[in-house]
């Protein structure tokens, strides 16, 4: 089983770290965060140190593959971190075995899918893209990079999603249409229609907030 570690120990990384271990995917054997004690526990899993410590200790074999835990509210954070560290040391999947790939989707590097998913034919997952319990990726949907999806959103096929985007609990995203980078969906909304600006959408239709 191969070793783990999580850049982050808030609850994303507890809730990473759970399933990677109650899925018997990983050992998980520590965590690297800025905001934490070496030595600390979380959940009983020590914080290792910080991310700059992360090169050194890979070269050490005290892990053999990362996956990154910070969330849809720093995404220049979760997208600079891990260009930085790809460089250094190999990012994971964390696919848990409830959820459904079709054997001709694209997954990339430190990909994470929680329970209950299902990723149709010929889609593509860009790398560090979060997809929470329950979502449905319909077929020749593309997802870009650092994305996060939270639970039960559903996209329809031929859909493309750009980078950084966060889709709000129970989305729904008609097919055929396009999201630019940097979209974020409100709890519920239903789109209809291309989003062509970055910035807040909310509601059935979904229609622009705020940046």
């Amino acid at each position: 089983m191969k070793k783990l570690a999580i850049i982050g120990s808030g609850d994303l990384g507890q809730q990473i770290a759970w399933h990677a271990t109650s899925d018997k995917q990983y050992q998980v054997v520590g965590f690297y965060d800025d905001f934490a004690g070496k030595g600390h526990l979380c959940n009983g899993i020590p914080v290792l140190g910080k991310i700059e410590d992360v090169e050194s200790d890979f070269g050490n074999g005290e892990f053999d593959e990362l996956l990154l835990a910070i969330g849809y509210k720093h995404f220049n954070e979760r997208m600079r971190i891990f260009n930085e560290l790809k460089k250094v040391a190999p990012f994971g999947r964390l696919i848990h075995s409830s959820a459904y790939v079709d054997p001709s989707a694209i997954l990339g590097q430190g990909v994470i899918v929680y329970p209950g998913c299902v990723i149709d034919m010929k889609v593509h997952l860009q790398d560090n893209v979060l997809l929470n319990a329950g979502v449905v990726i319909a077929h020749d949907s593309v997802i870009g990079a650092h994305s996060f999806i939270s639970p039960g959103v559903k996209v329809a096929g031929f859909v493309s999603v750009g980078n950084c985007v966060s889709l709000g609990i129970g989305t729904c995203v008609i097919d055929n249409l396009h999201l630019v980078d940097f979209v974020r969906t409100g709890a519920g909304a239903v789109v209809t229609e291309n989003l062509t600006e970055p910035g807040l959408y909310l509601g059935i239709p979904a229609r622009y907030k705020k940046a």
